[in-house]
């Protein structure tokens, strides 16, 4: 975005951007600990390694 489109948004304007970001910020951060959580299941209790060995 140019400059000046940037600072031609409002307050209100910028504030539902940030909230946007801490969102999604959040759901991103909440996916890589399932997934890391979901890695160390699967690793402590040896499933799906058997059958790739």
């Amino acid at each position: 975005m140019p400059e000046s489109a940037v600072s031609q948004l409002d307050a209100e304007a910028l504030k539902a951007r940030k909230r946007r970001n801490l969102w999604l910020g959040l759901a991103l951060a909440g996916f890589v600990v399932l997934v890391m959580v979901t890695t160390i299941v699967r690793l402590h209790t040896g499933i799906g390694v058997s059958e790739r060995m």
